[in-house]
C-alpha cells in the first residue's frame, strides 16, 4: 500500500509531505510508547500515535519509518511539523481513534509489527 491510500482510508489530513504520498507502507504500528516503536518497528512502517511531542519525530527518524499519523483528532505543533519537514517525514492527522485506524489498515492488507526487531535479524 502507498501512503496516499492509507490517507484516504483513514480520512486523514496531510499536515506535511504531500510529495511523499506515493511512499510505500509495508507494516503499521499503533503505539504511544516510543520505546515500543523502537523495539517493534521495521523500515517502511507507518506509525499511528496520539503522542504529539518531538520524540515522535526523533523515533521515526531513527527507525526509518515511512510516516506518522496522529490519531484521535490530535494535531502536532509547529515545532514538530518543522522538524518532520527537515527530516523528510510525512505527517498525517485523523480524527479516528487508534484502534479503528489500525483496524482499517489491517482490513486493507497492511500487516502489523508483531515481532520484536533484533538488530542483525531480517
Amino acid at each position: 500500500m502507498i501512503l496516499g491510500d492509507a490517507c484516504k482510508l483513514l480520512e486523514a489530513d496531510v499536515v506535511w509531505g504531500d510529495e511523499h504520498l506515493c511512499s510505500e507502507i509495508q507494516t503499521a504500528c499503533g503505539a504511544d510508547l516510543m520505546s515500543d516503536v523502537l523495539a517493534y518497528t521495521k523500515e517502511k512502517t507507518l506509525l499511528l500515535t496520539g503522542l504529539t511531542n518531538i520524540q515522535v519525530v526523533r523515533t521515526a527518524e531513527i527507525s526509518d519509518l515511512t510516516a506518522i499519523v496522529f490519531v484521535r483528532g490530535k494535531r502536532p505543533g509547529r515545532e514538530l511539523i518543522q522538524m518532520a519537514a527537515a527530516k523528510g517525514i510525512p505527517i498525517l492527522a485523523t480524527d479516528l481513534p487508534m484502534f479503528e485506524s489500525c483496524g482499517i489498515l489491517f482490513k486493507n492488507g497492511v500487516k502489523g509489527c508483531a515481532r520484536r526487531v533484533i538488530p542483525g535479524e531480517a
